[in-house]
């Protein structure tokens, strides 16, 4: 267990005159160990961090899914991995499976091109993150999803009350080593003096050489007021947020241990859980013997495909309220061998509605085939069913890492859905059921789509030269792209297609490089080439 050691200093004596008496007042500052040997080095963690916020300037700078995103993950691990040597802070061995995780998330996001999962993986990577911290600077072993989520919270704005440290720690380092090194000084003069040079020989080579000419144009067309102003920004933001939070977590204000909160009286929570359980079983039973067995009869005007294709979303919020009250009963109320059944039966017959949603659900995908929404919803009840899983242990067996069990179970489930490639999916689905598809949804997925909507539309008869206009979608005549729009015909969605994705597959730098867009854009080079 790491050491959580606070050293203690008086500042200064106060005597002051009330009522006639002395009173001496004591004036303390708490100061951890970890606090002081920020400050100590700080001319490691003042140049690091500055060198770690121009890295992430550099790798995300109009750049959010480019092969620098899993590069400037793995410098942010290395940054974590500097820091905690220098503040002389063991690694533990829970903390091995968060950086795995948020490297695959990085490998994920310059995998695929669907903005979704792209915004799905930036989330999970900022919470698996502040979950490392957390686990890496207090004990967290007996912390629970409250706990964790509170800690977060009070990380993150917390924080902000050390913006100022970098400015307070560099003036007490430097006032305590004495004056700045002349080396220093001779290196910013060096600087200065190298600005002009550097200008006059750059111009000089730009008229010698016309292929670096031509960099040196691009360079300097790259170099506006708003680019500048953006990176500056970028850089100012990581290198102040970076060094205050690696500041407040030094401090370890957030308290490890964990309230037993357990107090709340047993019958209320027998009431209210009995009562929705006797619902859930009579809800139960239509759905074995109705839905599954298909024994019961339906309601008048009903076929069986309709009766299954609703209520889905209903069943999934119901199966997340039964979750939350689950967990609600474990942290607030005292133990009771009833409330333990009764939360048995209804955690039981949420399995029942979790299976009646998928049921539902796969059959409405049947009839209107696939969007991400609809995968997505089915993600979130696998989620559910191995969530509930490990709450029916929990109830029984209360030593069980619940919280832990649901960040391994959620991350693996996660890491499965990104690297998947939902748009890939969606597309393969759906035009095999052609010609029953949305093609107005196809003309919108991303290039994770390409491998199965580019060879569809060679089989249709496509002219992917229109994929070198400006606008694909130019090449259709008035008549035919209001004729597409109105039935969702498939000899236009194509070019929608290729229009909605142009832009994205034509940044090919190496700075941006996307695994999917790059495959995208070969397939449809080797089509062009082929004509």
């Amino acid at each position: 267990m790491q050491e959580n050691t606070a050293v203690r200093e008086t500042n200064s004596i106060n005597q002051e005159q009330i009522s006639g008496q002395n009173v001496v007042r004591v004036v303390e500052k708490t100061e951890t160990v970890e606090t002081k040997r920020l400050q100590e080095h700080y001319n490691f963690f003042g140049p690091v961090t500055f060198l770690y916020a121009v890295f992430y300037a550099f790798c995300m700078f109009r750049n959010g899914s480019g092969i620098t995103f899993p590069f400037f993950l793995a410098g942010t691990l290395l940054y974590f991995a500097f820091s905690l040597s220098k503040l002389e802070i063991t690694l533990k061995k829970g903390s091995a499976f968060y950086m795995v995780s948020i490297l695959l998330l990085g490998v994920s996001t310059f995998c695929t091109d669907g903005w979704a999962i792209i915004g799905l993986n930036k989330l999970a990577v900022f919470l698996l993150v502040m979950c490392l911290l957390l686990n890496q600077y207090f004990d967290t072993t007996k912390w629970k999803l409250g706990k964790y989520v509170g800690s977060i919270c009070q990380l993150v704005v917390m924080s902000f009350g050390e913006l100022g440290k970098p400015f307070s720690d560099g003036k007490a380092y430097f006032r305590e080593k004495g004056k700045v090194n002349k080396k220093v000084w001779y290196g910013l003069l060096g600087v200065v003096i190298a600005l002009p040079i550097l200008l006059i020989a750059a111009g000089l080579l730009s008229s010698a050489d016309a292929v670096f000419r031509k960099m040196t144009v691009d360079f300097m067309n790259w170099i506006r007021p708003g680019n500048v102003f953006n990176v500056v920004i970028r850089v100012t933001f990581l290198f102040f947020t970076s060094y205050a939070l690696t500041s407040y977590l030094c401090k370890r204000s957030i308290p490890e241990e964990v309230k037993d909160r357990r107090k709340g009286e047993p019958v209320l929570a027998i009431t209210i859980m009995s009562l929705l359980s006797l619902l859930y079983l009579l809800f139960s039973g239509i759905q074995i013997f109705g839905l599954f067995l298909g024994k019961m009869q339906l309601p008048e005007g009903y076929t069986y495909a309709q009766y299954a294709r609703e209520g889905f979303f209903q069943l999934l919020a119901v199966s997340i309220l039964n979750l939350i009250l689950v967990l609600v009963c474990l942290s607030f109320f005292r133990e009771s061998k009833v409330l333990k059944v009764i939360m048995t039966i209804m955690s039981l017959c949420t399995f029942i509605m979790i299976a009646s949603s998928v049921m539902r659900m796969i059959i409405y995908i049947r009839y209107y085939y696939l969007t991400f929404l609809r995968i997505f919803v089915l993600w979130m009840l696998a989620v559910l069913f191995v969530m509930f899983i490990g709450v029916l242990i929990n109830i029984y067996r209360e030593s069980f890492p619940l919280f832990r069990y649901g960040v391994v179970m959620v991350t693996v489930l996660y890491l499965a859905l990104s690297f998947s490639h939902p748009d890939y999916i969606i597309a393969r689905v759906n035009i095999a059921n052609a010609p029953g598809g949305d093609y107005s949804y196809l003309s919108d997925l991303s290039a994770d789509a390409a491998p199965v909507i580019i060879p569809y539309m060679e089989s249709l008869g496509y002219d992917f030269g229109a994929y070198e206009l400006e606008n694909p979608t130019d090449i259709m005549s008035e008549d035919t792209q209001a004729q597409w729009w109105g039935s969702y015909q498939p000899k236009g969605f194509g070019y929608y297609y290729l229009n909605h994705n142009k832009k994205r597959l034509d940044q090919t730098s190496l700075r941006t490089f996307n695994i999917s867009r790059y495959m995208a854009r070969k397939q449809i080079e080797a089509r062009i080439d082929g004509k």
